[in-house]
């Protein structure tokens, strides 16, 4: 049950929220299940109908790198729940509402079956397995302009070993914009902070124009995530 915190010591009252642990909980189930009633991210996307948090951070992104432009390609690797998808769906004008604009595609492509979105074409597909790229070009009809990926691999709850797990994830993702992107394109990826991802980060130097590491606002400054976006394919 949740309940307000006691009035703090300057006659303000505390505004946050607290979790007591239930009897069968775990201590950091009950931490997690205060973080998300305390994130102001985790109210905004109830408020704005996002279906995560996570849409912030490619709002954030795109808003300093401007992929997401209309009339953009995009094809979102692992994305469910589909909050990436929901931005990319405004801003590159998927639906048509914005006159004058050119009209972009989304693909969302993910193992598990992800509820329909307005606007996006969903596909239950393993991004990894054999023709998954041929696949993806011939639903987009040629060519992505961006290939983006907030995807992690299962927790271990060892940190080097989840480390390891998303670079792999990473660079298998970036294996596959090599794939799909047209010259010009973008490849938007999660990646934990850990030491090895400096492999990735030469591979993608030497197919792109410019890299970049960012961690966006919405990012949690105590999670070891950031992002690396890379522009300009050479194709």
């Amino acid at each position: 049950m949740a309940k307000s915190g006691n009035t703090s010591g300057r006659g303000q009252r505390d505004l946050r929220t607290r979790v007591k642990t239930a009897r069968g909980r775990k201590l950091s189930s009950t931490r997690w299940l205060e973080r998300q009633l305390n994130d102001p991210y985790v109210k905004r996307a109830q408020t704005d109908g996002f279906r995560g948090r996570a849409a912030y951070k490619i709002l954030e992104l795109d808003d300093k790198y401007r992929f997401l432009v209309p009339g953009a390609r995009v094809v979102d690797l692992g994305c469910a729940p589909g909050g990436w998808c929901q931005v990319a769906v405004k801003r590159v004008n998927a639906l048509g509402e914005k006159s004058g604009k050119a009209v972009g595609t989304i693909l969302g492509v993910d193992l598990q079956e992800v509820e329909p979105i307005a606007g996006c074409e969903l596909h239950q597909l393993d991004f990894l397995e054999d023709g998954a790229d041929d696949k993806v070009k011939d639903w987009l009809g040629g060519q992505a302009d961006v290939v983006m990926s907030d995807m992690a691999a299962s927790a271990s709850g060892h940190k080097q070993t989840d480390h390891l797990r998303i670079i792999a994830l990473c660079e298998a993702a970036a294996e596959f914009a090599f794939d799909v992107l047209a010259e010009g394109g973008t490849f938007v990826a999660k990646v934990l902070a850990g030491g090895t991802e400096g492999d990735l980060q030469k591979t993608l130097k030497r197919r792109f124009a410019k890299v970049a590491n960012v961690k966006p606002p919405a990012s949690r400054s105590d999670s070891s995530e950031k992002f690396v976006v890379a522009t300009g394919f050479h194709g």
